[in-house]
């Protein structure tokens, strides 16, 4: 540069153009120099995901006769995860009263979708009577919320979001590229005509993540009788199946149908989709959250809502196409989305005809192995009692053993059994009876 800068003007006015377009030219056909073609998150409208679980963390404090909250933390292959779990419950010591309804809501699976962490945020608000409601009556609200107990999952995929606020906008899986919505075991794996491994990568394994596991664990030890996993991208209210365009036969599929119609309607302005994940949305999801709450955990009432859509956004404007960008359709989203949810506080009991039983299993129905119960069991202990645990943990982990040692000689005897019994006929001598 130097050297340029010794040249006469004339020299000087052609190599500096030059310069400067070799250094600057546009990349690409896109001017460096130009604002970027997507909009960056909203820094007014959006908490980052500290800040916000810092201000979930200090609501909870502030009401601790109502709210508890745990985090737990897993990891394998030196991949390390947390999922912090807010409990709600009007009188705190009927926390563990399985005669209350049980509702499960899990927000921010994917990174990008940061409306439903804001969304979480605000229900708890409400939960907590910190914010209001229009047009609800607080007597009505209270009598409803007597009887339930709540968890909340606020952000479901924290390492997921940490990369969408470090600039990767478009980012919906976790921290090592699997996709949460696709690491659980109900038809995992399969892969559609059009699968793309950056939006769908379902992992190595069914449950290979640690925040599927920990969710996974979770559920079973809750065993609620509402599951809600949040999503955005359009409007909708989904039911199952994700992975097959068909929704469940019988009464199951009438009350959760019956429900979602009912919260279109008041909430939605009938503009939501209607139906099966698989049947609505023109593809098949595999692998999916809310198929395993529904077959194997048999939740009477599983659902997956999708808050808020841009169809007018670009595609590689991620920020925009899941996400509100201005402050009015933020707060309705979240104003009408808050309702939504304590219409099913109200309603979901009443749907299931006041019954807290779940359905019985049968033998055409999946189980869920017993580690999956044990594990479940084990987490709910290790959240109430912390380290006092660590002895029945391991107390647990032979218990399995033995288990499994008694179920295979039990399956031995039983074969060999079968086999002298089996050798003992064969070994008959056949007599030949003759007509006289």
């Amino acid at each position: 540069m130097g050297c340029l800068l010794s040249l006469s003007n004339p020299l000087r006015q052609f190599f500096f153009p030059l310069v400067f377009f070799v250094f600057f030219s546009p990349v690409n056909g896109k001017d460096n120099l130009t604002p970027p073609s997507f909009t960056p998150i909203n820094g007014d409208l959006y908490h980052s995901s500290g800040l916000l679980m810092e201000e979930i963390s200090n609501l909870v404090h502030r009401h601790p006769d109502k709210f508890t909250m745990e985090t737990i933390e897993t990891g394998n292959q030196g991949y390390k995860a947390e999922v912090t779990v807010v409990t709600y419950c009007r009188n705190r010591k009927e926390i563990d009263d399985r005669s209350k309804f049980r509702i499960l809501l899990s927000f921010g699976q994917h990174g990008r979708e940061l409306i439903t962490s804001e969304l979480a945020l605000r229900v708890l608000s409400v939960l907590s009577e910190e914010q209001f409601l229009p047009n609800m009556d607080p007597i009505s609200l209270n009598s409803t919320l007597d009887k339930l107990v709540i968890k909340v999952v606020p952000m479901e995929n924290l390492n997921g979001r940490k990369l969408v606020e470090a600039g990767e906008l478009c980012e919906r899986r976790n921290g090592r590229g699997v996709d949460l919505n696709r690491n659980w075991s109900v038809d995992w794996g399969k892969k559609e005509k059009d699968y793309d491994p950056y939006e769908e990568n379902p992992g190595t394994a069914p449950f290979s993540e640690p925040e599927t596991q920990i969710m996974r664990k979770l559920s079973i030890s809750f065993d609620p009788h509402i599951w809600v996993n949040v999503h955005s991208g359009m409007e909708a209210l989904f039911m199952p199946y994700d992975h097959r365009n068909t929704t469940p036969d019988g009464l199951p599929s009438q009350q959760m149908r019956r429900l979602l119609e009912e919260l279109n309607h008041l909430h939605c302005q009938d503009r939501c989709m209607i139906g099966s994940g698989g049947g609505s949305v023109g593809y098949l999801a595999h692998g999916t959250a809310t198929d395993y709450m529904y077959d194997v955990v048999r939740v009477p009432m599983a659902f997956t809502f999708e808050i808020y859509g841009d169809g007018t956004a670009s595609s590689k404007d991620c920020f925009k196409m899941f996400n509100p960008i201005d402050l009015t359709t933020f707060n309705r989203v979240l104003n009408d989305w808050s309702a939504a949810f304590f219409t099913i506080f109200k309603m979901g009991p009443q749907q299931l005809q006041k019954k807290h039983s779940k359905p019985s299993t049968t033998n055409s129905e999946k189980w869920v192995s017993i580690d999956e119960y044990l594990d479940g069991y084990l987490m709910e202990r290790r959240n109430r009692y912390g380290k006092k645990v660590e002895v029945l943990e391991f107390g647990m982990q032979e218990i399995r053993t033995y288990f499994r040692l008694f179920m295979l000689s039990s399956i031995l005897l039983l074969f060999m059994f079968c086999s002298r019994i089996s050798k003992s006929k064969c070994s008959r001598p056949i007599v030949a009876v003759m007509p006289i």
